[in-house]
């Protein structure tokens, strides 16, 4: 009992320093002050563990991120090693460290044929928005100033910076800090489910697609400047393109001259079934911008990849780049993300997300499809959505008032598991290391979850 008392007490102190000094990210922060913020202590392979000492598996892998799992001790051992060898140093100054540089080798490797430089950030937000300042300059680079605008999808979530929530097409992100920028326009998204109507996957897929043309037109080819778009659009409600789509995205940029930049934020490192979304769904990208799983998470570091042309326009200009992070290409970052591929590359988690692991995921998704609730299940590889829907056949959803989604969350969390609520649609992301028994007990405790919301809603 007093052991118990002890954790409460030191439960209840945690949430008085956080609710009294900490600003969450997406938060209202009055109502979470009020009942007090759910404290994770320590985890281990899939699982989290609270301050209450209650388990739950991950089934979001942190934010889409911890692809080899909690607890590694390579790559705590890694970064224990780089602080003790070379804590800090920056890439200023004509300098570079063994760790970034080796980085740098492994990331070309790995990554879609043809990107091959690198510049390091801390974050996928600075990574877009680094990746706005590259394109910019190479628009200018090429003597075509005027290619400055950039066109992104509506559901889009590119990051928080100005010029990565500017690209987001998550529109609630904009009122507060009076966005977008000028110069960012956003056109529909492949959402078939939602949005499809009577048209084929495919119909729709070529629909959306051509919507990029309409805009650029629209626009005038010689100013637009890329097309910014995730192979799979993670944060908007997992959203994967029909067929048709990727292919006549690739043939429309190429007509008119537009670079096609693809966040492979969430998609990068196995998540989608090979290292990068870009190589599942052939997409020809002129640049990527990478990092969650680069690092599984266990540091801050991100990265934007070059094709050759844009790379080589960088690399060959004669004025000095006015760009860079204190810690861009940080040693102990760098060492911990080389020891993260080593993992993924030794115990083949790409390959098993492309096989074995990833099939099984997809087999128990797809059985949650005979469920009064779910009107569609969808997914690749370690992703999968939920849509849950009042009437299946028409797929009308609930009333928004309701907040199924988030009621369904909170069962979630109060039944053991992480599953992530964007509206209505239920999200699944979980470490490249979870197994099969793991994925019977992920998915029996999501069946769970979806039957307690069913009978608040009175279907069950």
């Amino acid at each position: 009992m007093s052991q118990t008392l002890a954790k409460s007490n030191q439960t209840k102190r945690w949430q008085e320093m956080d609710a009294a000094h900490h600003l969450h990210p997406f938060t209202t922060h009055h109502d979470l002050a009020a009942k007090g913020a759910r404290v994770i202590t320590n985890a281990k392979g899939i699982y989290l563990y609270d301050s209450e000492g209650r388990r739950l598996i991950d089934g979001m892998a942190g934010l889409w991120c911890v692809q080899v799992g909690y607890g590694r001790e390579e790559l705590a051992e890694a970064g224990y090693k780089a602080l003790k060898e070379l804590s800090y140093y920056n890439s200023f100054f004509q300098t570079t460290n063994p760790y970034t540089a080796e980085l740098s080798q492994r990331l070309s490797e790995v990554t879609p044929k043809g990107i091959d430089r690198f510049f390091f950030a801390n974050s996928g937000s600075e990574g877009n928005d680094s990746a706005v300042k590259i394109i910019r300059y190479f628009w200018n680079l090429q003597g075509k100033p005027k290619k400055k605008i950039f066109i992104a999808r509506k559901k889009a979530y590119h990051g928080v910076t100005l010029a990565a929530a500017s690209l987001s097409g998550i529109s609630a992100m904009h009122p507060q800090a009076d966005l977008p920028l000028p110069g960012f326009v956003h056109i529909d998204c492949p959402y078939w489910y939602g949005e499809g109507g009577d048209m084929t996957p495919d119909e729709f897929g070529l629909k959306t697609a051509r919507a990029l043309e309409e805009k650029i037109l629209e626009l005038g080819a010689e100013n637009v400047a890329a097309f910014v778009a995730e192979p799979v659009q993670g944060a908007g409600g997992l959203i994967i393109p029909p067929a048709t789509y990727w292919a006549e995205i690739n043939r429309i940029c190429k007509k008119y001259d537009v670079l096609l930049h693809i966040d492979e934020v969430i998609c990068g490192f196995g998540r989608t079934g090979q290292w990068f979304g870009s190589q599942t769904f052939g997409i020809e990208a002129d640049m990527i911008n990478m990092a969650k799983g680069l690092s599984s998470g266990y540091q801050p570091i991100a990265a934007v990849g070059l094709g050759q042309r844009v790379g080589d326009a960088l690399f060959h200009a004669k004025d000095e780049w006015s760009h860079g992070f204190t810690y861009s290409g940080h040693p102990v970052a760098c060492a911990v993300a080389l020891a993260n591929l080593d993992v993924l590359q030794k115990e083949r988690l790409v390959e098993k997300v492309g096989g074995a692991t990833g099939a099984y995921f997809q087999k128990k998704l797809a059985e949650l499809n005979d469920h009064p609730l779910v009107g569609e299940t969808r997914g690749v590889g370690l992703l999968g959505a939920i849509e849950l829907v009042k009437d299946k056949n028409t797929r009308e959803k609930y009333p928004s008032e309701l907040d199924v989604g988030y009621r369904c969350r909170v069962h979630c969390f109060e039944n053991g598991l992480v599953m992530r609520a964007i509206g209505d649609t239920m999200v699944l992301s979980p470490p490249l290391v979870i197994t099969e028994s793991e994925l019977d007990e992920l998915f029996a405790l999501a069946r769970k979850c979806i039957d307690l919301i069913a009978r608040d809603l009175g279907v069950l």
